[in-house]
């Protein structure tokens, strides 16, 4: 009974820099918040928001 409530962990995906860049134009729209779209793709949150800073960063210093 040691592993009722536990879940096996989730292998590591990879996704393509295609696919991000796509997550975070659906963010960028403002249409749908970034927990909708974490929970659209079975994804978390924490790993679109990442990805939302990581190309205002990207976007940033191409202007810079």
């Amino acid at each position: 009974m040691e592993s009722m409530g536990k879940k096996k962990p989730r292998p590591r995906r990879s996704f393509t820099p295609e696919f991000k860049a796509e997550l975070v134009e659906l963010c960028r729209r403002g249409d749908r918040s970034v927990g909708q779209v974490a929970r659209d793709f079975d994804l978390t949150e924490t790993a679109v928001r990442l990805w939302v800073s990581q190309a205002r960063s990207t976007r940033a210093r191409r202007t810079a």
